[in-house]
């Protein structure tokens, strides 16, 4: 995979939450099977959250949501809905960037990976999922 870090832009149906963030064109994404995220038909790549930028007035449009453990910190738009971004329970010091919320045209490879956040104790273990939060 490609690890030169590039800007992508993405954000929300209606545009009023934009972000951008820095990552390589290639990444590996996880497909979770937790409640949440099976409902949503969820696939994000995890990031540091220091290469994670809200735009503009994006943050008056956005409000959370947490159930379980409450450390995942799911952030939605007020407007539309979306949940273009949130603090994911395997990374609280990173940002999970939903992968279809990008905008088109930066990525040029995807790795999708399974998460069984349905067991996610034995798969955050199995997985080595909470490096993706770490800066090398």
């Amino acid at each position: 995979m490609d690890d030169e870090i590039i800007i992508h832009n993405g954000g929300c149906h209606c545009r009023r939450v934009r972000w951008r963030v820095q990552a390589p064109n290639s990444v590996v994404a996880w497909k979770c099977n937790c409640s949440d995220c099976s409902m949503r038909g969820n696939i994000h790549f995890i990031v540091p959250s220091e290469r994670f930028e809200l735009l503009g007035d994006s943050k008056e449009f956005l409000t959370t949501y947490t159930f379980g453990t409450h450390t995942a910190k799911h952030t939605f738009c007020k407007v539309c809905g979306i949940t273009s971004f949130y603090i994911p329970r395997s990374n609280p010091d990173g940002i999970a960037v939903t992968l279809r919320c990008l905008d088109p045209g930066t990525l040029s490879h995807v790795e999708i990976k399974q998460f069984d956040g349905r067991n996610w104790e034995s798969s955050y273990n199995q997985t080595g999922i909470a490096s993706c939060s770490m800066t090398e």
